[in-house]
């Protein structure tokens, strides 16, 4: 339990951290690459690239290699950070404002706040998607209904059971000792999301033999991830764009794509990770 604590702590602390990175004209690239740096300078290791998804785009941006992209006056900005410590993992995030839209970050926020509340052994998880979805209401917003809260495992962000951001009449109970990621998403639009083009960032899917050299070569420096998502510029290989394209074609690596508004509306995020019965993990103390 102490990695999952550490994790946690790491996470909350480089969460604080990178808030203060975003302003008007600082380039995403720089901030992506500070922020999972100051996780290692922590003693911990990314649990998947940072997540800095602008505007519309619900998650699943991090930078790719040479991203020129800045922020904007008037951008809102989901800043996601997870962390692992021997495969334990604190997922948080939060969202900032450079723009006037302060009621729909405030959504996610207090949704976020409610729902953790209530986040105790015997809870049905329904009963967290409906808290959610009534806070998120009241300010006159939308959940997002297609994106999620999580259970986490050891080296897996996703395990399975999902955490709803509505009442999705699923009866099943939280237990004692599960590990959660509650992350409520609002948004001015319609309330789903549909995928975009690619992220930049991968998982491993299946690990088999493929006969280009290069692509065996990459192949032996993902396996250092443990299964958990990367970001293809934090491989380092001149021929990395013919092996990942070879890599995705035999279905070794997974690329998972942005999430986008389908109606363009604005969205905002909240996140903690909370171990039931201990309570969040990714509060800074």
């Amino acid at each position: 339990m102490d990695n999952w604590i550490k994790a946690g702590k790491i996470a909350a602390e480089v969460l604080e951290y990178g808030k203060k990175l975003m302003k008007v004209n600082e380039s995403l690239l720089e901030v992506a690459e500070k922020v999972e740096a100051k996780i290692i300078s922590l003693g911990g290791k990314p649990a998947f690239p940072v997540n800095i998804s602008a505007n519309y785009i619900a998650a699943h941006y991090t930078a790719y290699k040479d991203d020129k992209t800045r922020f904007n006056e008037g951008d809102l900005i989901k800043l996601d950070v997870g962390v692992h410590v021997n495969g334990a993992i604190g997922d948080n995030a939060l969202t900032i404002d450079l723009g006037n839209n302060e009621d729909l970050v405030k959504a996610s926020r207090e949704a976020l706040n409610e729902a953790v509340k209530i986040a105790k052994e015997g809870t049905e998880v329904r009963e967290i998607g409906y808290v959610i979805q009534s806070k998120i209401q009241e300010f006159g917003f939308s959940p997002v209904i297609n994106l999620s809260g999580h259970k986490m495992d050891l080296y897996k962000v996703h395990a399975g059971l999902t955490i709803p951001n509505y009442d999705n009449r699923d009866k099943t109970k939280l237990e004692k000792d599960f590990v959660i990621a509650i992350e409520p998403f609002a948004t001015d639009g319609e309330g789903k999301v549909i995928e975009g083009k690619g992220s930049d960032i991968f998982r491993l899917l299946n690990k088999k033999s493929v006969r280009n050299e290069h692509a065996r070569r990459i192949l032996r420096e993902i396996e250092k991830y443990d299964g958990l998502p990367f970001a293809k510029r934090w491989i380092n290989s001149p021929m990395k764009d013919l092996a990942f394209n070879i890599l995705e074609r035999e279905k070794v690596i997974h690329q998972y794509p942005q999430l986008i508004e389908s109606s363009r509306g604005l969205v905002s995020q909240a996140e903690h990770t909370v171990i039931i019965g201990k309570g969040v993990i990714t509060r800074l103390s």
